[in-house]
């Protein structure tokens, strides 16, 4: 229950999808800390008696501020180590990269977050150069995981995309950023096909066309029209329709691509609409 209310709250007060996604974050932690009790806010509220000049209703809404903080701080922290791996992926830390990640922030959080998220990165960039490989695969572990029992999969699909976005952002993509991003997909219990998908969806040629729907030019005509309806499917703007227009624009825009590649894969082929 508390997810989806902290979803809508989220997009309501963002007016983006990321607003939703971390308002689904927060419900989610919520929900799990507390089992769905609301009245274990009370009985954890870290230190105000009963007999305290604290009414029941003040501790418990300093108790779910607590949690809200700390989701909030979980799922930005989380966000970040996922944006530094895949910035510093190919070895080189790119200004149009970084670039890129704070923008985005711009665009769905306030400019405290921005300095916040931006301080992170910062941080993390000193913690990966300064430790082993082991550690900082731990790090990046870790944040999947949150996300991974935080978000459902379409939260998790706009995670990818972000993550593809940051890789493009300096007009050529490496072949460890591809490594790197497939590494995230798996680890968010996704399947590492989705890269490729991510990555040449848009695209003007046929081979991103087959790429955009995960199959290959040797694909029989039949399994073409599986995949598009597969991809259909689990990008149609339906499932997302409950948060708002944003959010479906948004859906629309990869809907289209995908009936695009279909359409250029059908022409090629002569196949039948």
């Amino acid at each position: 229950m508390y997810k989806w209310i902290f979803a809508v709250v989220g997009f309501l007060f963002t007016k983006r999808v990321w607003g939703a996604i971390i308002g689904y974050f927060i419900g989610s932690f919520i929900g799990k800390l507390f089992g769905e009790n609301t009245q274990q806010f009370t009985n954890n509220s870290g230190g105000a008696s009963a007999g305290s000049n604290y009414t029941r209703s003040e501790r418990q809404s300093a108790a779910t501020q607590q949690v809200e903080d700390k989701a909030r701080h979980d799922f930005l922290y989380s966000l970040m180590v996922l944006s530094a791996h895949i910035i510093s992926a190919d070895g080189k830390i790119m200004h149009s990269e970084m670039e890129f990640v704070r923008n985005f922030l711009r665009a769905n959080f306030d400019e405290a977050t921005v300095t916040q998220c931006n301080e992170i990165l910062l941080k993390l960039f000193e913690y990966k150069k300064n430790n082993s490989n082991a550690m900082w695969q731990k790090q990046i572990m870790t944040s999947c995981y949150r996300m991974t029992s935080s978000m459902p999969e379409e939260f998790r699909q706009q995670l990818i995309a972000y993550l593809c976005e940051i890789a493009k952002a300096d007009g050529r993509i490496d072949k460890k950023e591809i490594d790197a991003l497939r590494h995230i997909a798996i680890s968010l219990n996704m399947d590492a096909s989705i890269i490729d998908q991510a990555l040449n969806m848009g695209g003007t040629s046929i081979e991103q066309a087959y790429k955009t729907l995960g199959i290959t030019p040797e694909a029989t005509d039949d399994e073409v029209r599986k995949a598009y309806k597969r991809m259909a499917q689990k990008y149609h703007p339906d499932l997302v329709s409950n948060l708002g227009e944003d959010v479906r624009k948004a859906a629309e825009k990869k809907f289209q691509e995908i009936g695009n590649a279909k359409d250029a894969i059908y022409k090629v082929r002569g196949m039948k609409r």
